[in-house]
């Protein structure tokens, strides 16, 4: 996997997080590339929200609806994926993230919401693309959606790919004296 906007890594899970980006060019979004296959290539990975956490507003409500997809290299949409997280307090964060300026060396954006996400590849692919597509955001004093190209509205983990191995090839044989 090439992931553009690396997060980090969880504190807790020690989880490693790649954050999602609005795009419509699947050269820029995260690049999974799949190894040579015979049939359907079964793509799952963890989708998140993603939440900027202050101390001073640490019981704002927010609810996150962050909408991606999978596209092939020529920008065909294979799927898409969608995770709704609600925050009231710190306990709905999954896990805050390390290398930050923040108190006890964390980041300010930690991921929320765990949507497990399954989708099948076509065996005609070698590679494909995530990218955000939109996110609306609703807190107490109203709600914004977001499609600015750019701009980041979720983080995916635990990426992983189930296939069948194309067959290798047989040796040649050779003539023997």
């Amino acid at each position: 996997m090439t992931c553009p906007a690396p997060l980090g890594v969880g504190v807790t899970t020690k989880t490693a997080f790649c954050e999602v980006a609005i795009g419509r060019d699947p050269s820029a979004g995260i690049l999974i590339r799949l190894p040579p296959h015979r049939g359907n290539v079964t793509l799952t990975f963890d989708l998140h929200a993603r939440h900027t956490y202050s101390q001073e507003d640490s019981h704002t409500y927010a609810r996150y609806t962050a909408s991606i997809g999978v596209l092939t290299m020529d920008n065909t949409l294979i799927s898409r994926a969608v995770t709704i997280a609600e925050y009231r307090n710190a306990k709905d964060l999954l896990d805050r993230i390390g290398g930050g300026a923040g108190p006890g060396g964390v980041k300010a954006v930690a991921p929320i919401g765990d949507e497990p996400i399954s989708i099948a590849i076509p065996e005609s692919e070698d590679q494909v693309s995530i990218l955000g597509e939109k996110l609306t955001v609703e807190r107490q004093d109203g709600t914004q959606t977001l499609q600015q190209a750019g701009r980041l509205i979720a983080a995916i983990s635990n990426a992983s790919i189930e296939y069948r191995p194309w067959p290798a090839k047989k040796p040649a044989r050779g003539r023997s004296r």
